[in-house]
């Protein structure tokens, strides 16, 4: 069942995954591996490519979340090609992680990932921790500013001023997780 509904989609994931993060993905994960677990945190393991979804998701459930985590992949695999630095940065509570987080609603935004992640807009639920959707910085919803961000610039661009960014707000963005119970 899980296995036809990607297989369906994949193409359409594909194409879109390029267009946002400027790489050919066709080939880029074909080891990624989608474990189907009754584990409901759904965690990513980056160095071993693969994550879990939640055994109770539909196929159109599952494909969301796999959209969610596949963005985690492109979004890490293309910073590390141009900051070099260590995968081991990447895991919660870091803030590359806390970014990471907040950026997959922007690149979901995409017609042709939207359209088939029954958790998209945030109204159906969202695709990112809710508590991003209220979080602002000076007075500015921080999701409206990232996203702004995004459609503005380069992947590459992107990455480096979204980062400093939160790099500048980190307290304000911490405080605001731990109280919402974030991290």
């Amino acid at each position: 069942m899980y296995s036809q509904y990607w297989d369906d989609c994949k193409l359409q994931i594909s194409a879109a995954l390029a267009d946002a993060f400027g790489v050919d993905c066709s080939s880029l994960f074909n080891d990624l591996q989608c474990n189907v677990t009754m584990n409901p945190i759904e965690p990513r393991f980056l160095k071993e490519h693969r994550f879990d979804v939640f055994y109770l998701n539909s196929e159109k459930g599952a494909i969301g979340e796999s959209i969610h985590e596949i963005v985690h992949f492109m979004w890490f695999y293309v910073w590390n090609q141009l900051f070099g630095d260590d995968y081991d940065e990447y895991e919660r509570p870091s803030l590359k992680w806390i970014l990471s987080e907040m950026v997959v609603e922007s690149v979901m935004k995409d017609k042709r990932l939207s359209s088939i992640n029954p958790y998209f807009p945030r109204k159906n639920g969202g695709c990112i921790y809710p508590c991003f959707f209220d979080m602002k910085v000076d007075d500015v919803l921080i999701l409206d500013t990232l996203d702004s961000m995004y459609q503005s610039q380069s992947i590459e661009n992107f990455m480096r001023s979204s980062f400093a960014y939160c790099k500048e707000h980190e307290t304000e963005i911490r405080e605001y997780m731990i109280k919402n119970g974030a991290i």
